[in-house]
């Protein structure tokens, strides 16, 4: 008998793509023996050797398949390519459901949203007040009919742990990220607290905004940025060889519980309960809890001029509690 052939357009974000890892493990639960397939936007390709095993990655680059007609050619590209039994939509967008139906696979499954029931054949309504990670395997129960076990957001790696912490200061999100003198008061004080090297963490666009602080700091022993100066998968071994993170609510959170690394998540913006790090072992929240537009979930705060929600979490309490997570490893 013929493997049933499965495609699975991955989300875009590093975030949510890690996510997603929750509902690829079950794929061999629901389909016994199917080969999988996926398509991932151009620059997280590098995260794929630590995912579970897929047959091609079909890279999705903006700029070489634009708009609504890129996204038919690059359909039509993978149809070239394979012939798909089954076409699974992670994202929500119009044109990943197109990319979809010009792939010609024979059912096309996503959430019902802009229009889209055109072109899948089974659409569902998503569930709400549930996590992201659970979001994403339910698409998968509903179109089964059935239940499966629950999801494990965990990659696959063989790094040892090593002496140093991370700290990420940063997000894509202005209400997410701390301001330069919440990242200096943070970082100073895990510096007087905790004895480790401390690798501060970012894009190559936060690099300026990550060098200013570290410009800033009263003391910058053992402290290093790598900002800028990773690759995805150089990323991957310091967070994964990390004792434990610091973070924002920022792909380099979601990165670092899958990779089992205790993770410690400043949230915002953003709603923990939708999409904090989900292995709930390795994580601690927190969360300030005292003003009345918490827990929003905008990009730029619009009630205050700095995000009040981060700026005026407990320095103390935050190293106190990255202290604890980093007894669980030692």
């Amino acid at each position: 008998m013929e493997k049933m052939k499965i495609l699975v357009r991955l989300p875009n974000w590093l975030g949510d793509m890690v996510m997603a890892v929750g509902a690829l493990r079950q794929l061999p639960e629901i389909f016994p023996g199917a080969e999988v397939s996926v398509i991932v936007k151009k620059g997280l390709q590098d995260l794929l050797p630590f995912f579970p095993p897929t047959k091609h990655w079909f890279v999705f680059s903006k700029e070489e398949y634009n708009g609504l007609r890129g996204a038919w050619r690059f359909g039509k590209m993978i149809r070239r390519t394979e012939r798909f039994d089954l076409f699974i939509s992670f994202p929500d967008s119009f044109s990943s459901a197109l990319v979809g139906f010009a792939t010609g696979a024979k059912k096309r499954v996503g959430y019902r949203k802009e229009a889209r029931d055109i072109l899948l054949t089974n659409v569902y309504a998503k569930p709400k007040n549930i996590h992201r990670v659970e979001e994403y395997s339910s698409l998968l129960e509903f179109y089964a009919g059935k239940k499966v076990n629950s999801p494990k957001v965990s990659l696959f790696h063989s790094f040892s742990k090593k002496d140093h912490i991370v700290i990420n200061i940063n997000s894509e999100a202005q209400s997410r990220r701390l301001t330069v003198f919440k990242a200096v008061e943070v970082i100073s004080a895990v510096r007087r607290n905790v004895d480790a090297e401390i690798f501060l963490v970012g894009s190559g666009k936060e690099a300026v905004f990550v060098e200013e602080v570290l410009a800033l700091l009263p003391g910058r022993e053992r402290i290093t940025s790598l900002a800028g100066k990773t690759t995805l998968p150089q990323l991957v071994e310091v967070l994964a060889s990390a004792r434990a993170v610091l973070t924002t609510d920022s792909g380099p959170a979601h990165l670092a519980n899958a990779l089992g690394t205790q993770t410690v998540v400043l949230f915002g913006a953003g709603n923990e309960a939708n999409t904090a790090p989900y292995e709930k072992e390795l994580l601690q929240v927190i969360r300030l809890g005292q003003l009345s537009c918490e827990p929003c979930t905008k990009n730029v705060c619009v009630r205050f001029e700095k995000p009040q929600c981060l700026e005026r979490l407990d320095t103390q309490f935050i190293t106190t509690t990255l202290q604890q997570r980093l007894a669980h490893v030692d």
